[in-house]
């Protein structure tokens, strides 16, 4: 490939945006291929960081039309990255004291409703689970700036070179897990006509995690600044899983993203490995090549299973909570502590070097980790 991104035929358009030098399992471009072939399908993308996930690819857009699918924005509804400016100096980071104490395990004590009316979701049942950040790939991290590659927007951004950041990765926790499963009960991984009933009550549950899940990373960012004594402004705040309504010449299509973050909603945090810079971006050119949308990470090279198997014989567990950044790693669930080692993603220069080079994005800054917090028990994925 001579161009950032390839096309095959099939039902749909399927674009992968990635170049030679890239990897992409090929198992990942059958799942995109499969998903294509979906009634009402019109085009299948797949980002840079594209890997196989249960049943669809995940780092990948999807177009549709008349139809629509759950099974293809997954159980983590809303699941996305928040960026906060910390007003903290990037010399005073204690991290080897906050690794020792900072704890976002466990319900929050206070007012959930009020957070909740804040960010206009409302109360679900799920709020014992409100501000925590739960297993798998979910994080979150403080940061310092790494370097500035664009000036003038990071500092439109209000950020400043010599403070700390925090980014925070999570979603809707068990609530979208329900929605799913309400779902895949009664249609399996099958799609709802756009026009139906059914369609109409999970947009409206969907939409309800969608604004769930920001508010609890809002509510996570609260609990980890009060947790390092200080205090921060969200700078952004993007969701990467989730299915949307777009009107284009008079029709209306579904957009679904399954860890694909937005290309129309602004700057965009894409993270590595916790032993990785992580890249602020802005999106540029039109994003129709993409599905309006980018990689949301550095996507796996490595199953969990596979990771634990490969990296138990090359490291101890306490090594792996320090980085080659010097940075500490806050994990007490030792199969995690493996799975999400820094060996089992890809690359993340390569992935956000594609982007770049599909005329997709500008860097505008790289952010290396100071303390990456994951949980202090054993978390539920």
């Amino acid at each position: 490939m001579n161009t950032p991104s390839s096309e095959t035929s099939t039902a749909a358009t399927v674009r992968v945006i990635a170049s030679p030098q890239s990897w992409v399992e090929g198992e990942a471009i059958r799942q995109l291929e499969a998903v294509a072939r979906l009634p009402g399908m019109r085009l299948a993308v797949g980002l840079p960081d594209l890997h196989p996930g249960k049943g669809a690819p995940v780092g990948a857009a999807f177009e549709s039309e008349g139809f629509l699918y759950p099974y293809l924005v997954g159980s983590d509804i809303g699941c996305g990255m928040g960026l906060w400016d910390v007003d903290l100096l990037t010399r005073k980071a204690k991290a080897e004291r906050w690794a020792a104490k900072l704890d976002l395990e466990g319900p929050w004590e206070g007012d959930t409703d009020a957070v909740l009316a804040e960010h206009g979701a409302s109360s679900t049942g799920f709020e014992a689970a409100l501000g925590t950040v739960g297993g798998g790939n979910h994080f979150a991290e403080v940061q310092r700036v790494e370097e500035v590659h664009d000036a003038r927007v990071f500092e439109a951004l209000g950020l400043r070179e010599e403070r700390l950041l925090l980014l925070v990765h999570s979603g809707s926790r068990g609530l979208g897990e329900a929605i799913l499963r309400t779902h895949v009960d009664r249609h399996a991984a099958g799609g709802l006509a756009a026009d139906s009933e059914e369609a109409r009550a999970y947009l409206t549950r969907h939409d309800g995690a969608v604004l769930w899940a920001k508010a609890n990373r809002a509510l996570v960012a609260q609990r980890a600044l009060e947790g390092i004594g200080a205090t921060g402004r969200r700078v952004l705040d993007v969701c990467h899983n989730s299915v949307t309504a777009r009107h284009e010449g008079g029709r209306v299509g579904w957009l679904h993203r399954k860890g694909a973050a937005p290309w129309d909603e602004g700057p965009v945090v894409i993270p590595g490995s916790r032993g990785a810079l992580s890249y602020l971006v802005l999106p540029v050119g039109t994003g129709e090549q993409s599905a309006h949308s980018l990689a949301h990470g550095a996507g796996r090279k490595w199953t969990r299973t596979a990771a634990r198997e490969r990296l138990k014989e090359r490291f101890t567990a306490e090594s792996l909570t320090r980085t080659s950044f010097k940075s500490h790693v806050v994990c007490e669930d030792r199969d995690l502590l493996f799975e999400e080692a820094p060996p089992a993603y890809k690359a993340i220069d390569r992935v956000v070097t594609d982007l770049v080079e599909a005329g997709l994005v500008r860097v505008v800054a790289t952010l290396a980790p100071v303390l990456t917090y994951k949980t202090r028990g054993r978390a539920a994925e």
